[in-house]
């Protein structure tokens, strides 16, 4: 039986960032992986959505041309649309070449691990491997409600939903998280006629609710119709489609669409683990981990979606740098969930860092609101495309509790807010720095000067500085 310094289970973001860093630091790594390397995002998920959403982008401005006394016209041919997705995909998994790791000196085994204690995993029920330390950072995937007759008719998931032999004409999209609108809006603009149910009031429940009322707005001026609050109860097949049966505001509405998408959510790979066998504890399936990322077996790690904390690929990347910190050089690196972050790659972007609006003024202490609408910051205007706005939440004393915002590139111009708040900066250090103009990244210095604005020309402060301009002047 080989031995090493530590075995990770998965080779999605969390698993390849923690063992080429433990590999770097000279440990003997095991990297087992059941199927090709790169996980969900590489395959199913980031890249080859914002891919297609590139795609779908592409079609929408060139016939918003007619503006400019262009006529465009034409079906969207689909199978074209694949193949711009298909050749990211390939392109960018040539930097997860199971080679490349082997390079590295870590010894890459293609099959399923599971535990036959908490120090031994069996691969494929062939081979047997001992690892002094252990990573699981075997990911998630997607949720399948529990709707009468569902597997009868027929549905996709973001696993599958780019490999259909055509672009539907209605599409019943069941989750408004951001799986859902994403691929909503890229179908819409392509031409289906998407309909969006989603059982809560609102769409994004994790997102300030202002910047997502915004976000709503722009996609049904775009066509893509909402219904919130609402169920899918059944699917049945009509004549040659198939049918709905919704519950909204206690009355069953029927809708007849020709797919259905499911994005309700995720659920995390660990049936096949057999963690038991390891003395690894879960909650609903998540494996409890602490803030140091150690499981119920201190020498066990679970990081990214598994441990159900945040399902981003860039989460799983960090914590995989924090795992290899612990577990290979015996740091006690702990993960700060205060600023999480997220950008959601609708057009217009979503940006999401730290608290919301809501979830700051739950903690009862007091804060401060500063927005900018993007119809004010003139780069937006120029372009015709200034629907959106900035907010920033501060609190008393001028430290960022949270920064959200929705408009074209948000997930780029608001990237200096993540470092002023990772820094401990208050908001008036942004109102300091020079902004070229006419760039988007204004939207937030015309923020954080809203801050200055406040703090010079409200109250005690203007009564001062008047009076020190008269005696200056006198």
């Amino acid at each position: 039986m080989k031995t090493y310094d530590l075995i990770v289970l998965g080779g999605g973001a969390g698993g390849l960032v923690t063992a080429a860093g433990a590999a770097s630091f000279g440990a003997k790594v095991a990297l087992i992986q059941d199927g090709p390397l790169g996980g969900d995002c590489l395959w199913t998920g980031c890249i080859p959505s914002k891919s297609f959403l590139h795609a779908a982008k592409t079609v929408y401005v060139a016939r918003q041309s007619n503006i400019f006394g262009m006529d465009v016209s034409g079906a969207v041919d689909f199978s074209r649309v694949k193949e711009f997705v298909k050749d990211a995909v390939t392109r960018i998994s040539e930097h997860d070449d199971p080679a490349r790791f082997g390079k590295l000196g870590i010894d890459v085994y293609n099959g399923l691990g599971s535990f036959t204690s908490p120090h031994e995993i069996m691969i494929n029920e062939e081979e047997k491997v001992f690892g002094k330390r252990i990573v699981i950072a075997t990911g998630s995937r997607p949720f399948i409600p529990p709707i009468p007759d569902l597997a009868q008719i027929g549905f996709v998931t973001n696993e599958s939903i780019l490999n259909m032999d055509r672009l539907p004409s209605r599409l019943l999209v069941i989750g408004g998280g951001p799986i859902g609108i994403e691929f909503a809006q890229g179908f819409s603009r392509l031409g289906t006629m998407v309909t969006i149910v989603e059982a809560s009031k609102e769409i994004l429940y994790r997102e300030d609710q202002e910047i997502a009322r915004s976000l709503r707005g722009t996609l049904e001026s775009e066509g893509i119709q909402f219904m919130t609050g609402a169920t899918v109860k059944e699917l049945i097949t009509a004549s040659n489609s198939k049918k709905a049966i919704i519950s909204q505001d206690g009355k069953l509405i029927e809708l007849e669409v020709d797919d259905v998408f499911l994005a309700t959510g995720r659920i995390p790979n660990t049936e096949s683990l057999h963690l038991e066998a390891a003395g690894v504890l879960t909650e609903r399936g998540y494996i409890k981990v602490d803030s140091h990322l150690r499981t119920s077996k201190p020498h066990i790690y679970a990081v990214g979606d598994v441990n159900g904390r945040a399902l981003f690929t860039h989460e799983a990347g960090e914590e995989g740098k924090i795992a290899v910190s612990n577990a290979v050089l015996g740091l006690k690196r702990k993960v700060n969930r205060e600023a999480d972050t997220w950008v959601l790659f609708t057009d217009p972007e979503v940006f999401h860092l730290g608290l919301t609006e809501e979830e700051a003024r739950r903690l009862g202490n007091k804060i401060e609101v500063f927005k900018t609408p993007l119809e004010t910051v003139d780069r937006f205007v120029a372009e015709g495309n200034d629907k959106g706005l900035v907010k920033i939440i501060t609190n008393s004393k001028g430290y960022i509790l949270g920064a959200h915002a929705v408009g074209q590139d948000a997930g780029e111009f608001m990237q200096e807010v993540i470092v002023t708040r990772k820094w401990k900066q208050k908001m008036h250090k942004l109102s300091s720095v020079m902004h070229p103009y006419p760039t988007r990244s204004n939207a937030v210095k015309q923020t954080a000067d809203l801050y200055w604005r406040k703090r010079l020309f409200d109250g005690r402060i203007q009564r001062w500085i008047k009076r020190y301009v008269r005696w200056f002047r006198g």
